[in-house]
Formats: structure tokens, C-alpha cells, sequence
């Protein structure tokens, strides 16, 4: 596990094999973030919009969920008589 040190403006190298892993190159946004008492570098992607999509995609059609619920629903109502 590399050690690095801070430069007098709070800077640090991160060091070459890490940045291939996470495939950080120059211009790279990565998002610094505290996680307890220690910070994570995580790569952002190059194109957000892209990335984000199919994240929300179901397996199952919400409509059809909806409307298998409700034949559910009527047919507990029409066992109750209502």
C-alpha cells in the first residue's frame, strides 16, 4: 500500500498503478469524498448522462405491475361481495 505526502497546498500524487486501475488520466474528474475518518477518490464518468442510462430500467413494466395489483384488488373486493 503506497504512502504519499501532502505538499504545502494540500496536494498529493496519486501513484501511477492506482491511477490505471481506476483508469484516472490527466483532465479526469474524480469526486474526494469523506467516509467516516478516511476519503475515497472515486473517477466520475467522462460522459454522466450516458452512464446514468438504463439505471432506472425494471425488469417489469410498472403499468403492468399496476394493473395486475388492481385485478388483485377486484377480485378480493368481488370475494368480499362489494
Amino acid at each position: 500500500m503506497p504512502v504519499v505526502k501532502t505538499s504545502s497546498k494540500g496536494q498529493i500524487v496519486i501513484p501511477k498503478e492506482i491511477r490505471e486501475k481506476l483508469g484516472i488520466g490527466p483532465g479526469k474528474r474524480v469526486l474526494l469524498q469523506l467516509v467516516g475518518e478516511h476519503a475515497e477518490i472515486v473517477p466520475l464518468p467522462d460522459d454522466p448522462i450516458k452512464f446514468m442510462r438504463g439505471m432506472l430500467k425494471a425488469d417489469v413494466s410498472l403499468a403492468e405491475e399496476l394493473l395486475r395489483e388492481r385485478r388483485e384488488d377486484d377480485e378480493v373486493d368481488e370475494r368480499r361481495g362489494a
